[in-house]
């Protein structure tokens, strides 16, 4: 009996120094081998060929990596895309420069300082941030100035005046787009880039422009934009035959302006008309008889521009003997863009086909 009670008092000593032991060395191998250190290592020896850095260190050099390669999102500071450093002192002219943006302001919050706009795309304000900070880090010039140094020390006002190109195929025609904004800002980010970028994906070489607020200012910059493209068609890679305008708002008028006066009228060099003027919701009315094919669209609910009064001019220019087209969708209200999620989504590809049939 004494000799069994010793034996299972000997067996259960035994047991207890043998899963003290199998603890300690247990834990030394996690310590070795943790499924954070080994992510960290197979990630190194992804990127290097030879590892001679502490898992510490490793780690470091992959969050700066992850940091530097990071794009942007919705909860992104309007004000670091402004100083992005590739951006090169012009991310300033992104953003409306003629409102005050918060420091806190996000790009999902850009909305809110685009007055008189609706339907405003976060997801296309972060698509197009992100389209330039890809283009400009590859480096393409994204931005082109439109007057010279000399011309900018003379009118600072020029210093907020540009381009910005979104590239199609080499050779292809262009469009420029002008943002309205009432002739206060230029709202880009919502009535002119994404414009700009759709007609790139099509192929078609486009611009929007950033000019100075005011009815005769913007006239002359744009009459000098339609001039820089044309002098410089060549190092842009475009066909210059049978352009065309766009505008939304008081960009529209700007396009019709133009389109019916030529840059001549506007302080420039007398250049080729455009092929077509595509205009959005302006209650432009005056027609001189030598306004070039245009389409239109508006809304029912637009209580800035009268739909009726587009129709009315839309239908004079066609008694011209010019080619037209309206498009009115009920109830948008003013300023939706590029109508994504309205009953006017997919208008661009219609204005793009009233184009084309313009073309020689």
């Amino acid at each position: 009996m004494q000799n069994t009670k010793y034996s299972m008092v000997l067996a259960i000593f035994l047991f207890f120094i043998v899963l003290f032991t199998g603890c300690d060395g247990n834990t030394a191998d996690d310590q070795t081998a943790s499924p954070g250190t080994e992510t960290a290592r197979e990630t190194v020896d992804e990127g290097q060929d030879t590892v001679n850095e502490t898992d510490t260190e490793s780690t470091a050099d992959i969050e700066v990596s992850t940091e530097e390669e990071m794009n942007y999102t919705a909860n992104t500071k309007v004000w670091d895309v402004i100083d992005e450093p590739v951006f090169e002192g012009y991310g300033r002219l992104i953003f409306p420069v003629d409102k005050k943006i918060d420091k806190n302001m996000t790009l999902n919050e850009v909305g809110s300082i685009l007055t008189w706009y609706n339907n405003v795309n976060s997801d296309r304000t972060v698509e197009i941030v992100n389209y330039m900070k890809t283009k400009a880090k590859a480096g393409e010039q994204i931005f082109y100035d439109i007057y010279t140094d000399e011309e900018k020390a003379a009118d600072p006002a020029k210093e907020n005046t540009g381009l910005f190109f979104f590239r199609g195929n080499p050779g292809e025609k262009f469009a420029i787009v002008n943002a309205g904004g009432g002739f206060v800002y230029v709202g880009g980010m919502h009535d002119s880039f994404p414009h700009a970028l759709e007609l790139s994906k099509k192929g078609y070489n486009g611009f929007a422009l950033i000019y100075r607020p005011g009815a005769e200012t913007a006239r002359e910059d744009l009459a000098r934009a339609i001039a820089f493209i044309h002098e410089h068609a060549d190092e842009l890679e475009v066909d210059t035959m049978d352009y065309s305008l766009w505008g939304g708002s008081a960009g529209a008028r700007m396009a019709a302006w133009l389109g019916s006066y030529g840059t001549a009228a506007f302080g420039e060099e007398e250049y080729p008309r455009p092929g077509a003027v595509i205009m959005q919701y302006t209650g432009l009315s005056e027609v001189n008889g030598n306004d070039p094919p245009t389409y239109a669209n508006v809304g029912t609910s637009d209580g800035i521009a009268s739909y009726r009064t587009m129709e009315s001019r839309i239908n004079q220019i066609n008694a011209n003997g010019t080619d037209t087209e309206i498009e009115i969708f009920d109830n948008l209200p003013h300023g939706f863009g590029l109508g994504e999620g309205t009953i006017a989504e997919g208008w661009i590809d219609q204005a793009v086909k009233f184009w084309e049939n313009q073309m020689d």
